[in-house]
């Protein structure tokens, strides 16, 4: 009876509410992400596949991350066996235990109240919805940012030195899930370990040479030890340039996510990151500022011709072209004059369903070519807004992250400002925590800002800080309420975050732009004039009205997408099945399994995204010679002629988004066309994965 007295049936409904936005639908998530499904499926085959994160089952080359995150995927796949809903079941109950976490880390300094809403807010951050969806890795890594934040926070309470290593190594741990984005968070870390502990400072500062340390190790064990390996005995690490970890971690994975690509390795689509808007590659996956050609909205491999004012130089409301499978990417709304509510360039929904209004205009996050700010590629990937303190604040990432940001500002100085007048202190209890949490945020808020190469949802990076900071501003104004200072601060709070609310819904819905706004100034009158808590419920319900509709929308439409968002949209166009999904060419692959023989691999193609749906329908392997984008150097030309000669490659599949490489004139010039029946693909998929397959067994050498 003690332990039912003692359970807070609020977190257990937040947690099913959870369960639900995350789960629900994902039976129908097809293959998420295929890149990291395929490495899921040649994971699950062979153990040093599952050891060195290989993208086939012959472990010819990695995928771009570390394999910490596929492998407990890989783990749901060997216990429940290979399904839609097993490759995303992981990162479910990981986004699941991230609320929980949350709550556990909130609850013991500011109170139930404060736990709730904080778990609540996480809950019903949309991008957290979206992340949790998929199997990409944001979502377990930022469960295992917490478990550290969480394993610090005992270690403190508690004055066990040894559980400020554990916590830090879990940093290391992190760093193996997705590299360098793990290390965000060090900053927190370092502050509230100082901030919070009572020690003196000698004792300090050796426990945090150890707890470096154990970073240390932790961070580099996997790295050195598959970089110490010989070459020949281990795939190629994908995206890198020099077939190593640690130059995938500090590179494409480092350097190029602040500074935009510069190298090209990895850069499929154009626009992004590029600083000088030229590129010396002429291939269409590759960053390109400048288009060399006309755009004509097609899948073509290269552009031709000069870019107009209808194309990315100058975009227009309507789309100019057309896709191939289902619609390749959102088309972005308009951007209001001056006059009007809002200045900010939104999305445009594909139908008038649910009440939309249809934006038109120029798109968002686009620029003229040679400008400083990489655009939009397939599904908005690349749609970030333009660089600035107020990124985060425009409708690219704020209707996926921002929703209770300007709360979360105003909440911290409210609680902290609290705190300060009772004792006059700058560090007790309860600032050090929310330092810790204020560092969180605040670092990451600036990356975003200003980096030049990322996805809209790597911004679930700021959703716990965001939660926890709203949160207990709202408890601390409540315990303070009667407050004038209080009561100023919170309404600043509550202003700036309705009409930014209001902002972000108005290209979708101007009805509910107005409610909220409406619903921001009785609020601000209630903190004024009324002093019942129910008023301040009201409050709280307007502000997640806008936020846990968005977050809804990946659930309603069964998205899980290799690019996860949440938006309206959604429902209207039958959710996202993501912008590299690719389909099987029937003909190509009745053709080769019945050909294969005894080759090793099924076929070699150039890119991964055109090989991996044939590694999921077949379960073998299939040569990825360029990698994600068909830009590695994972094998020379000399080194693919001797395994053409051994008979371990018989085929090559052309599919038309490779590179000029000498691999691919070598195969034109002495590989035969195989004459096939028409194309029919078997999985739907945006884009059609028909090519040209050529018979390399008839070459002379």
């Amino acid at each position: 009876m003690r332990k039912l007295k003692k359970l807070d049936y609020w977190l257990v409904l937040i947690l099913v509410l959870a369960a639900f936005l995350y789960g629900y639908n994902i039976w129908k998530a097809g293959d998420a992400n295929q890149y990291y499904t395929a490495a899921i499926v040649s994971m699950s085959k062979s153990w040093k596949a599952f050891w060195y994160g290989s993208f086939d089952p012959a472990s010819f080359i990695t995928v771009d991350k570390p394999p910490i995150a596929l492998w407990f995927m890989v783990l749901c796949v060997k216990i429940f066996g290979f399904h839609s809903w097993s490759i995303v079941l992981s990162s479910v109950l990981f986004g699941i235990g991230s609320v929980y976490l949350i709550y556990k880390m909130v609850k013991p300094y500011f109170g139930r109240l404060a736990a709730n809403l904080a778990a609540l807010f996480m809950t019903l951050t949309p991008t957290v919805v979206a992340n949790s969806r998929t199997n990409n890795m944001d979502a377990t890594l930022v469960f295992f940012l917490l478990l550290a934040g969480f394993t610090l926070q005992k270690a403190v309470a508690k004055k066990k030195s040894w559980l400020v290593l554990v916590a830090f190594a879990l940093i290391g741990v992190s760093f193996n899930i997705k590299m360098l984005q793990a290390f965000m968070v060090l900053p927190a870390m370092y502050l509230f370990y100082w901030a919070a502990t009572k020690a003196k400072w000698t004792k300090k500062l050796g426990v945090t040479i150890f707890s470096t340390i154990a970073l240390a190790v932790f961070t580099l064990a996997w790295p050195l030890a598959v970089d110490s390996t010989s070459k020949s005995s281990r795939p190629y690490i994908g995206s890198s340039s020099t077939n190593s970890v640690l130059n995938l971690a500090f590179g494409y994975n480092g350097t190029q996510r602040l500074l935009g690509q510069t190298t090209g390795v990895g850069g499929r689509f154009p626009g992004m990151g590029n600083k000088s808007g030229k590129s010396n590659n002429k291939q269409f996956g590759k960053p390109s500022g400048k288009p060399s050609g006309k755009a004509t909205g097609k899948l073509s491999g290269k552009p031709t011709g000069k870019p107009t004012g209808k194309s990315m130089g100058k975009p227009s409301g309507k789309p100019t072209g057309k896709t191939s499978g289902k619609k390749f990417g959102k088309q972005m709304g308009k951007k209001p004059s001056g006059k009007q509510f809002c200045k900010q360039m939104g999305k445009k929904p594909s139908g008038k369903q649910f009440g939309m209004k249809r934006p038109s205009g120029k798109q968002a996050g686009m620029q003229r070519p040679g400008g400083k700010q990489g655009g939009m590629g397939a599904n908005n990937i690349f749609n970030v807004g333009t660089k600035g303190v107020t990124r985060l604040f425009q409708t690219a990432l704020g209707r996926q992250i921002s929703w209770l940001l300007p709360l979360s500002l105003f909440g911290f100085l409210l609680a902290y400002y609290n705190e300060w007048k009772k004792k006059r202190e700058l560090f007790n209890q309860r600032q050090s925590h929310l330092l810790y949490w204020i560092a969180w945020l605040l670092p990451i808020a600036a990356f975003f800002s200003i980096a030049g190469f990322f996805h809209p949802y790597y911004t679930i990076m700021l959703a716990p800080a965001i939660a926890v900071l709203a949160a207990i501003g709202i408890s601390s104004y409540l315990e303070n309420r009667s407050d004038k200072a209080n009561k100023g601060i919170f309404s600043l709070g509550l202003a700036t975050t309705f009409w930014l609310q209001a902002y972000f819904v108005y290209d979708y819905y101007q009805w509910l732009t107005y409610l909220l706004l409406a619903a921001g100034f009785i609020a601000i009158f209630a903190t004024w004039y009324l002093t019942k808590k129910n008023w301040q419920k009201f409050a709280v319900t307007g502000l997640l009205a806008a936020p846990a509709f968005w977050s809804l929308t990946p659930t309603i439409s069964a998205e899980s997408a290799a690019v996860p968002t949440a938006d309206p949209s959604l429902l209207t166009s039958g959710g996202n099945t993501g912008f590299d999904s690719q389909s099987v060419d029937e003909s190509v692959y009745k053709y080769v399994t019945k050909h294969q023989g005894s080759a090793e691999y099924l076929f070699a193609t150039m890119d991964s995204n055109s090989a991996a749906a044939y590694i999921i329908k077949s379960d073998k392997a299939v040569m990825t010679i360029g990698g994600y984008n068909g830009t590695d150097n994972a094998i020379t030309l000399k080194q693919f002629k001797q395994l053409v000669k051994e008979g371990k490659v018989k085929y090559f599949l052309l599919s038309g988004r490779t590179e000029n490489s000498s691999i691919i004139t070598w195969v034109k010039k002495y590989g035969k066309k195989v004459s096939l029946s028409q194309s029919q693909t078997s999985q739907a998929g945006p884009m059609d994965n028909s090519g040209t397959l050529y018979d390399l067994t008839q070459i002379k050498q």
